[in-house]
């Protein structure tokens, strides 16, 4: 989305590396209010104002697409019937609904924790403990799979094995090394 509001490639680089950072978006995913996290930058950056509220203005162009090989592999797993499947995400409490609309496919889980519902999230180890607690789910029974190596070592010290997503083949891999799939 911001390719069409930027004129210059690394003036869009910019501004989402060093205005809209992941620290920033972090905040919105922990429970901070979309609206106050939109004024806190707006302030610090009024030259940006435009291009912040676009950030959220606009989350329905930002949201991307989903990897269809992964789904294909939440799918495998689902239909399987042998597994409860739970997602645990870092996302905010007002843009998670848009995404929920959007992919069918999160509609698959058995459950869902959202961290900007719960006001806290990965790689906290209480978010960890809620969903075991919530889902009545053992620690030593269940695999977590995550694209951010920091959630993946959080799952470990709480005692959940896991896999680091790189690709959608490399999980099929692993899957079918622990003889899941």
């Amino acid at each position: 989305m911001y390719r069409t509001l930027f004129d210059k490639e690394e003036d869009m680089l910019h501004f989402l590396a060093n205005i809209t950072t992941s620290d920033w978006n972090e905040e919105q995913d922990a429970g901070r209010s979309l609206q106050e996290g939109t004024e806190l930058l707006v302030k610090r950056f009024p030259e940006h104002e435009a291009n912040i509220r676009a950030f959220y203005g606009r989350w329905n162009e930002m949201l991307g697409d989903a990897f269809d090989d992964t789904v294909a592999i939440l799918k495998k797993l689902k239909e399987s019937g042998k597994y409860k499947i739970y997602a645990l995400t870092n996302w905010s409490a007002e843009t998670f609904p848009v995404a929920l609309e959007r992919f069918e496919f999160l509609r698959w889980f058995d459950g869902i924790v959202v961290s900007g519902t719960e006001k806290m999230r990965k790689p906290a180890p209480e978010f960890y403990h809620l969903l075991l607690t919530r889902y009545h789910v053992k620690a030593d029974e269940a695999l977590f799979i995550d694209d951010n190596l920091r959630n993946v070592l959080a799952a470990e010290q709480v005692g959940i094995k896991s896999i680091h997503y790189q690709s959608a083949e490399q999980l099929a891999q692993e899957l079918s090394s622990l003889n899941i799939f």
